[in-house]
């Protein structure tokens, strides 16, 4: 036990631990965990064939599954048995929620206290805007968490107990809950048509409003399930990031919708009932926020279509939740930021409150990451595979770093060169793309000095 300390008022720690940034600490926690899944789906018994699927494959699932992504090489119900799928969606569990998140619930249940330091780990883990009232926050997340999974699950069986029988149908409705919540995107409907992800229920009222209602409250984030709780329906009463977050979340939504039916009205669309239309484009709508199931055949979408997915995905969830891509408020943050330079107004309000310089710094570093990133491995890839399309390209790198997993088809065709980028693209949009620039880079001091301002010219 020499190696291993117990702090007075915390959790096990490593003496190590205390030389990493919060950041660090989560960002190489992911990759612990990673790795671990990885080397389970090695295994031969986690696959069908008693073959091992080869490390950088697994390493790929792995990676896919705790960054709550959804893009494979393998269709998930072909390859993996019962042991590789309960793998893939206790990555999905622990990626969704955060390994911080579940340490201290479990510590919670266990009646531990929570150190100092677990509390500003939980607060980066699940950026939340203060330390105060953490524990609590977290104690909700871990309730809420398995009664909207539990609840989803219990109606998804509903439909798929009848199809499957009861223990199939049961586990069935189990998977897709806490896939569709954490914004996952796998799906165990391979037996049908592989990769066919949810295409068989395009017209299922019940599977769609389920999937999608999981996808949107996974992906609103857990501070504004916080505020709701406190709240209700008092809208005057939110804090302005829950404002900012519901109206984008509504307008995406719906408008997302709107785009997608009149793109593809005379494409995947046509021929659909009524209700075959509305619910596959709300539904493409959703997932393209993130989560990964489809409903309507990606490769065949028009271009149209495929760019507004790439907006959608960019743009991806809220902070704080199960979600991926630069974030709601961060895209509204940079819309307004125009806005007020346009008006040439002082400062930038909404909702009768200012909005820090800070955060505009960090929203606009947040937008450059990502877009260097996506657009850098985009190119690479296109020059060591150039047989492929340059608009499914993007629609695969956007989609990697916005934890997305809609995917055109490609992805089963990348060589080794191209995973290894796609991998490292889920990793930095599940941690953050600032996050995981920070992560490798020492902290430096601020200089006491500023340097002289030099005067450039801009637009």
């Amino acid at each position: 036990m020499k190696h291993w300390r117990r702090e007075k008022k915390g959790l096990f720690v490593s003496p190590w631990q205390n030389h990493l940034s919060q950041t660090q600490f989560i960002a190489y926690g992911f990759f612990a965990v990673i790795l671990i899944g990885a080397l389970l789906l090695t295994l031969p018994f986690a696959s069908r064939d008693g073959q091992s699927i080869g490390f950088l494959n697994a390493l790929f699932t792995a990676t896919s599954a705790t960054c709550v992504t959804g893009l494979v090489v393998a269709d998930t119900w072909t390859q993996w048995t019962l042991f590789g799928q309960i793998v893939i969606i206790c990555l999905i569990q622990i990626g969704g929620l955060g390994f911080i998140t579940i340490g201290v619930g479990l510590s919670i249940i266990l009646r531990r206290k929570i150190g100092l330091r677990e509390r500003g780990l939980l607060q980066e883990s699940v950026n939340t805007l203060q330390i105060g009232g953490v524990v609590r926050l977290a104690r909700k997340i871990f309730i809420g968490t398995f009664l909207l999974e539990g609840t989803g699950a219990f109606l998804l069986a509903l439909r798929f107990v009848p199809q499957y029988g009861l223990l199939r149908g049961v586990y069935y409705g189990v998977f897709h809950s806490i896939s569709a919540f954490c914004n996952a995107g796998f799906d165990l409907m391979g037996f049908q048509d592989p990769y066919c992800s949810l295409v068989n229920y395009y017209d299922d009222w019940l599977v769609n409003l389920v999937i999608m209602s999981l996808i949107v409250i996974g992906g609103i984030g857990f501070i504004v399930w916080d505020d709701l709780s406190r709240h209700r329906l008092h809208f005057r009463k939110y804090m302005l990031h829950t404002k900012i977050v519901l109206l984008t979340t509504a307008v995406l939504i719906f408008g997302g919708a709107l785009l997608f039916y009149l793109i593809e009205r005379d494409g995947v669309l046509e021929g659909m009932s009524v209700k075959g239309s509305i619910l596959s484009s709300l539904f493409a709508s959703v997932t393209a926020r993130t989560a990964g199931f489809n409903t309507v055949d990606v490769a065949a979408m028009t271009d149209g279509s495929k760019f507004l997915t790439i907006l959608l995905m960019f743009i991806g969830g809220s902070p704080g939740s199960t979600a991926g891509g630069v974030k709601t408020t961060t895209i509204i943050v940079l819309l307004l930021c125009v806005l007020s330079n346009v008006r040439r107004e002082s400062g930038l309000n909404v909702f009768g409150r200012r909005i820090e310089d800070d955060t505009i710094k960090q929203a606009s570093a947040i937008m450059m990451t990502n877009l260097v990133l996506c657009l850098g491995v985009s190119l690479v890839i296109m020059g060591i595979q150039p047989e492929f399309v340059m608009s499914d390209v993007l629609f695969e790198t956007f989609s990697a770093i916005g934890t997305v997993g809609i995917s055109t088809g490609i992805t089963r065709e990348l060589l080794p060169l191209s995973k290894v980028l796609i991998i490292l693209l889920m990793y930095s949009g599940r941690i953050g793309s600032l996050s995981f620039a920070l992560a490798f880079t020492q902290q430096k001091r601020i200089p006491p000095v500023k340097l002289p301002v030099g005067r450039i010219s801009i637009g």
